[in-house]
């Protein structure tokens, strides 16, 4: 009788261990009776169920990285390019992720992928290169509609890199270098009339009074009188000047 009862206990311990599931925190789990799915989620900790009557399927619902490999695209403008581009998405609905597909993260990146392409094909080389936010906005949509039936959230689309072909590049690059001439050539003509201004007025402050050119003619010989290495001649005009100088200076301050 003890060795029946032994057994019993035996039994009843193993079929205990063989109900019992760890369901980790990032996990949810979906458990099949007898091939039917019930709709209640197993929630994280240490669940049970009914031994060779129930299976459990384990889904992560972290958030997953989804590289899309390069892809050569021909853009609307007729411009061959590599396109790679990476999604992040979760499951936020376990059981249509096991029930209505068969492989979720197949699925998602074959969708992904064909989007990127469908997307990029559809516009210009241009706005590829300058509105990619916008691109990635709309590959996002895309992919929403297309993943909540099978029970995912699509977080985040960014187009990651584009590769140009050589010809293409040298191109880009010569027309940076004449934007750049180009803006250097307006910004030159532009000091060039803020200069011819300055003089205009200038030559106006000094028609209005003779007696300043020769000052400025007297600033500029004390400015090479300083480097002590040149002999000045001074012409009697010159003199006539200074003495005129003199004369202003004293009935400017009389």
């Amino acid at each position: 009788m003890s060795v029946l009862v032994i057994i019993v206990v035996i039994l009843a311990f193993i079929t205990i261990l063989a109900s019992l599931r760890l369901v980790n925190q990032y996990e949810r789990g979906v458990v099949f009776r007898l091939g039917r799915v019930r709709t209640h989620v197993k929630e994280p900790g240490l669940r049970m169920i009914i031994p060779y009557v129930d299976q459990m399927r384990k889904v992560s619902t972290r958030i997953i990285t989804l590289p899309i490999e390069p892809q050569s695209i021909i853009t609307k403008d007729n411009v061959s390019i590599s396109v790679s581009a990476v999604a992040f998405y979760r499951v936020v609905d376990p059981i249509r992720s096991i029930v209505e597909i068969e492989n979720v993260v197949a699925a998602t990146y074959q969708i992904a992928q064909t989007t990127v392409r469908n997307i990029v094909g559809q516009s210009m080389l241009d706005e590829v290169l300058g509105e990619t936010t916008a691109i990635n906005e709309k590959i996002k949509m895309i992919l929403e509609i297309a993943t909540e039936k099978w029970g995912i959230n699509v977080s985040t689309v960014e187009v990651k890199d584009i590769q140009l072909p050589d010809s293409m590049q040298r191109a880009m690059s010569k027309q940076a270098e004449a934007e750049r001439e180009k803006r250097a050539k307006i910004i030159a003509a532009e000091g060039e009339a803020l200069s011819a201004q300055k003089l205009a007025d200038a030559a106006d402050i000094i028609s209005a009074h003779p007696i300043a050119l020769q000052l400025r003619n007297l600033q500029v010989l004390s400015d090479i009188a300083v480097e002590k290495n040149s002999t000045i001649i001074f012409p009697a005009q010159f003199m006539d000047t200074v003495a005129s100088v003199k004369d202003f200076m004293t009935k400017e301050h009389s």
